[in-house]
């Protein structure tokens, strides 16, 4: 599937698209804290571009259970600042946003895509923003703001089916807003709002999801993981983030949301190599 951000053309059958995280902020569940300020930041993304990220995505609010809300003005001082320079260094930027005025101070600093966690409403000014630009935009399977929003306790049985009425639905929102089809993402949600259980089924049947939009797969350091294998620290679970990236490749994933690219990018692309040889 092609996804379009702006000038930038992404195959993500091609090719597996790998975006690094970089969070601009003191409070992120697995990396509060390290790059928090501009420099460490900007520094922290070049060294992923380096590992092999096609995106770098920027974020100046944490989305983990429990986080404190901040305002639009604090998002933005943290953020557009490090946008504003990966983006006139020539690096594909997207901004991890759900706020419009973020979204906007963002592409008009040169970033090619909005990654909005938030749920995706009609006439949602977030996607009006990207698609006025023709940016890129990933829909998230998110029933509220992240950081306010408990585990889930759902049905895991139902999760892929939920998820798929869902993201559709968001999907048609977006169009909605101006939206070229072929700009639009979508992103389960994993961890958000979710319980293990949940995520792992959604994992499970991720191929359910993958015809919808070009797929981006967040499973990076997620509890789920650590459930899982009995990991309680975040950054050793990057076995089982190489395992679950390689599973949502199988299943139609294009695009990877990843702390630690260089090791996701050669396990996708081994991956590839592995499936389809020369045959892409």
């Amino acid at each position: 599937m092609i996804w379009r951000c702006r000038d930038r053309i992404f195959d993500t059958g091609r090719r597996a698209v790998v975006a690094g995280i970089v969070n601009v902020t003191p409070d992120s569940f697995s990396d509060g804290g390290e790059h928090a300020s501009r420099d460490a930041a900007v520094a922290f993304a070049r060294a992923l571009a380096r590992d092999g990220a096609d995106i770098l995505d920027v974020g100046g609010e944490s989305t983990r259970p429990g986080a404190a809300e901040i305002s639009a003005d604090e998002e933005c001082a943290r953020a557009i600042p490090v946008v504003e320079i990966l983006a006139g260094e020539g690096f594909a930027v997207s901004i991890d946003t759900r706020r419009e005025a973020t979204a906007r101070a963002a592409l008009a600093a040169g970033a090619v895509a909005v990654n909005c966690p938030a749920p995706v409403a009609e006439g949602d000014p977030v996607a009006a923003a990207a698609a006025a630009c023709g940016a890129g935009f990933v829909a998230t399977w998110s029933d509220g703001i992240p950081a306010r929003k408990p585990e889930g306790a759902g049905d895991p049985g139902t999760v892929v089916e939920r998820a798929a009425g869902f993201l559709r639905e968001a999907v048609r929102r977006v169009i909605a807003c101006g939206a070229a089809r072929e700009c639009i993402a979508v992103d389960p949600g994993f961890g958000f709002g979710k319980s293990a259980d949940e995520d792992m089924e959604l994992l499970r049947g991720l191929s359910g999801l993958c015809q919808i939009a070009p797929l981006m797969a967040g499973t990076s350091r997620k509890s789920f993981l650590g459930a899982a294998c009995g990991e309680p620290d975040p950054k050793k679970r990057l076995g089982a983030g190489i395992a679950s990236a390689i599973a949502a490749r199988r299943a139609g994933a294009g695009v990877f949301r990843v702390h630690d690219a260089a090791e996701t990018r050669q396990a996708l692309d081994f991956s590839d190599k592995l499936v389809y040889g020369g045959r892409q």
